[in-house]
């Protein structure tokens, strides 16, 4: 049996590699996620040996559609008119690849969200109690615990990041509202000023913890 006939498409593959700021032949396969036998297939215009997934995989990463990088690297219509189920299988394919890698966005997304539940679960008992010992720390600078809000700095930037936020800040007095608020004693209407004694904490627009507040007479 003769060997398949073979090109040199180098040229073309390293201009596409070039545009797309791939500097190597290694690096584009572990970039495509195929073996780097696949890539000599493609630089040598043997198409017809190479898999249709990683044919996918590889003009997704070279930032072209598969029915213009057939004709790039081959001398030969792999393609005849009539051969619809080919062209039908290769589209099936790069809609499952498009879904997969969507779905890996999502993992990604849920896998932080958890993580960020996880920490919070972890630092709510000091999350809960640092807003009034860092307001009783300022009303007597004196005190040795003021030299501790300097060291917190860090953990209330990464609060920042990820969009928590208090709602209201320890010492000032505000509207009473049942929904955001939460009484430590005696009783209050809606509207009614109180003042804060632990401050709550949000989210974006979710509400986490509750303000603790008490009456102001």
């Amino acid at each position: 049996m003769n060997p398949p006939t073979t090109h040199d498409y180098t040229p073309q593959l390293r201009r596409l590699m070039q545009e797309r700021g791939i500097s190597s032949f290694r690096q584009l396969s572990q970039q495509a996620q195929v073996s780097q036998t696949q890539v000599r297939y493609l630089r040598s215009g043997q198409i017809g040996q190479m898999r249709l997934e990683s044919l996918v995989k590889l003009g997704e990463t070279l930032g072209v559609a598969i029915a213009d990088l057939l004709p790039m690297f081959s001398r030969q219509p792999l393609i005849e008119p009539n051969s619809s189920s080919i062209t039908s299988e290769i589209a099936q394919l790069q809609h499952e690849y498009q879904r997969l890698q969507n779905r890996l966005e999502h993992q990604k997304e849920e896998l932080w969200k958890e993580f960020q539940q996880s920490a919070l679960q972890t630092l709510e008992p000091w999350l809960l109690q640092w807003s009034a010992a860092a307001y009783a720390a300022q009303q007597n600078p004196q005190a040795p615990a003021v030299k501790l809000l300097p060291l917190v700095r860090p953990i209330e930037q990464l609060l920042q990041q990820w969009e928590i936020e208090a709602t209201a800040i320890v010492g000032t007095e505000i509207p009473y509202d049942p929904h955001y608020h939460q009484l430590m004693g005696g009783t209050a209407n809606a509207g009614d000023l109180v003042r804060v004694r632990y401050a709550g904490y949000k989210q974006g627009d979710r509400l986490l913890y509750r303000t603790k507040v008490s009456p102001t007479n």
